[in-house]
């Protein structure tokens, strides 16, 4: 699903224009971000989690030259699927 299908889809479930739909998406993902940028946690009962992680340094191969590589370590944003949204992809809850 694209943003503007998400778009369209928050509008009909919410009677809001898609304007305004798009609208408390952007704001929905920017506070998201804000709260990751600061290492927060964002966690979304029956959904999921949004955290960050450290990745640590590694050892990587260049596909092109097949020589190896220093990969640095950095922080990287997860989701972390709640036990509703889980169980409902897996079919046992609907």
């Amino acid at each position: 699903m694209k943003k503007i299908e998400l778009v369209r889809e928050i509008a009909k479930t919410t009677n809001m224009t898609q304007t305004q739909a798009a609208q408390a998406l952007d704001a929905t993902l920017n506070i998201i971000k804000k709260a990751l940028k600061k290492a927060d946690d964002v966690r979304l009962v029956g959904f999921g989690s949004f955290k960050v992680t450290n990745r640590k340094a590694r050892t990587g191969i260049n596909p092109q030259t097949k020589k190896p590589i220093k990969i640095p370590a950095c922080k990287v944003a997860k989701f972390v699927p709640g036990k509703e949204l889980r169980e409902m992809i897996n079919n046992k809850k609907k």
